[in-house]
């Protein structure tokens, strides 16, 4: 007798359906393919405006090895050394009075673009001022605060300040935006008012996350403290700008030894604080 197949008609065509395939951006393999030629032809373009020769990389290695053997040895005399403590300390203390402006303007900045805490016109308000503060390089508000307001520390902290308003309304808008809203409401059915909701059912969710973008936000502003000098906004920037300009590279060495060694221990600083917090 003749046995009959058990298999449904048609079952091979359902296998096929459900073979795995892999996710992609692109419709089909036509429109992935002129995407990526697009991109390499628009990295050509890029390098040949350039004009980088051979002979002209070949000659900048030349030049590149005079620069570094007349920055060896680092200068180390007391007079230099003084010099460099004393710019060092004030680059320190222009990124701790940054950070602290910075943070504190964000605050609010960032309560009112989280979409799920605040009202329309006040997100919309918000979040332009996030995007005007992303938008400015910081070496830009530098040079403008060293206009209006002189030479000095005080245009360094503004230009520093102004980019952590960017950076940090922006990330820690987002976390609010991810907290448990039942916890606010469970604290708004007892009758407290929109502050009261915030500071017992937002705040103790994001008081970790705060901790750690703040200690980051520092991190950051440790290095950029040691960038806006050179234009002329403080802090041992400006120590390196005279270097350069005076042609002392062996001071130079030493100034950028100095800021290595500051930005590795404020890296060190601000991984173990956000550990903790975490």
């Amino acid at each position: 007798m003749a046995t009959e197949s058990t298999s449904p008609a048609g079952s091979t065509g359902a296998a096929d359906r459900r073979t795995w395939r892999r996710p992609t951006a692109f419709r089909n393999r036509y429109t992935k393919w002129a995407v990526y030629g697009v991109v390499l032809a628009l990295i050509a373009w890029s390098v040949a405006s350039l004009r980088i020769t051979p002979g002209r990389f070949l000659s900048g290695i030349g030049y590149g090895y005079e620069l570094i053997d007349s920055m060896l040895p680092p200068e180390t005399g007391s007079e230099y050394t003084l010099r460099l403590f004393d710019r060092m300390i004030e680059t320190i203390a222009m990124a701790m009075v940054a950070t602290v402006a910075g943070i504190a303007i964000s605050l609010p900045v960032a309560f009112g673009a989280a979409e799920n805490l605040a009202p329309r016109p006040v997100y919309y308000l918000s979040r332009g001022v996030i995007s005007a503060t992303r938008a400015i390089d910081g070496l830009i508000v530098a040079i403008i605060a060293v206009i209006a307001l002189g030479f000095g520390p005080l245009a360094g902290i503004v230009a520093i300040s102004f980019k952590t308003i960017g950076f940090f309304s922006k990330l820690f808008a987002e976390d609010l935006e991810d907290i448990d809203m039942g916890g606010v409401e469970a604290v708004r059915a007892t009758g407290a008012t929109r502050f009261q909701s915030v500071v017992y059912g937002v705040v103790p969710q994001v008081v970790p996350r705060f901790a750690g973008l703040a200690v980051y936000r520092w991190d950051i502003n440790i290095r950029s403290s040691t960038i806006v000098g050179i234009v002329g906004a403080g802090g041992i920037g400006v120590l390196l700008q005279r270097a350069y300009q005076r042609y002392e590279y062996d001071y130079v060495a030493a100034i950028l030894v100095a800021i290595i060694a500051v930005v590795l221990a404020a890296e060190f600083v601000s991984a173990v604080v956000r550990r903790r917090v975490q």
